[in-house]
């Protein structure tokens, strides 16, 4: 499990994408490599990927097709900037809110905000039935950012960022046309599931 605070960005410094499963390989902060172990789980992107080798600072992992159809790690690149967190232990503060890592699709920025105030991303999802898990106030995780969502509508929604947010991770560069990984609150994901599913099961007694 994480917590959606992103602990660092990292460079991708080898990509092989021969055949599926991808290998990439990213270069992670002195930090984050402590006691890092084959087998250990990191959120890339809001990604949870499995450590499939360790040299130095430099980290592998595989990208099963699964991953490489819902997520944005398909178009990226060697050089790209990806955002980074182990996974949390137990005791640790969680200062966001819980995420699994799976995300399940992606939205594009359509418009951004720019003030001396505020800075505020809107997003369109890929797909559309995702929206009835976004609701106002309700968390959401971009790129494996732990976020608020701000206003919605039909197939758009935004959230404000932070200055501290900005600086932390990587979604103050992205530019418009940027596709971002999306992860729904699985507590919402639950109880919306959990209604339709018994709304159906009551039309059908009827």
């Amino acid at each position: 499990m994480f917590t959606g605070i992103v602990q660092g960005i990292a460079e991708i410094v080898y990509v092989e994408k021969k055949n599926i499963p991808y290998k990439y390989t990213i270069k992670l902060p002195k930090e984050l490599i402590l006691d890092l172990n084959l087998g250990s789980s990191v959120m890339i992107n809001g990604c949870c990927l499995t450590v499939n080798n360790i040299d130095n600072f430099c980290v592998s992992f595989y990208l099963i097709k699964e991953t490489l159809e819902v997520s944005n790690l398909n178009y990226l690149c060697m050089g790209d900037m990806v955002n980074i967190e182990r996974a949390v232990k137990i005791n640790h503060e969680i200062g966001g809110h819980l995420m699994s890592g799976h995300v399940i699709t992606t939205a594009e920025i359509c418009e951004i905000i720019k003030s001396n105030s505020n800075y505020t991303l809107y997003f369109k999802v890929k797909d559309s039935n995702t929206m009835k898990y976004i609701f106002r106030k309700g968390f959401i995780g971009i790129d494996g950012i732990s976020l608020t969502v701000g206003n919605i509508s039909e197939k758009i929604f935004c959230v404000f960022l932070v200055p501290e947010t900005l600086k932390r991770t990587t979604i103050g560069n992205k530019k418009l046309g940027y596709y971002a990984n999306i992860e729904i609150d699985s507590y919402t994901q639950g109880i919306v599931d959990t209604v339709e599913n018994l709304m159906l099961s009551y039309k059908n007694l009827c």
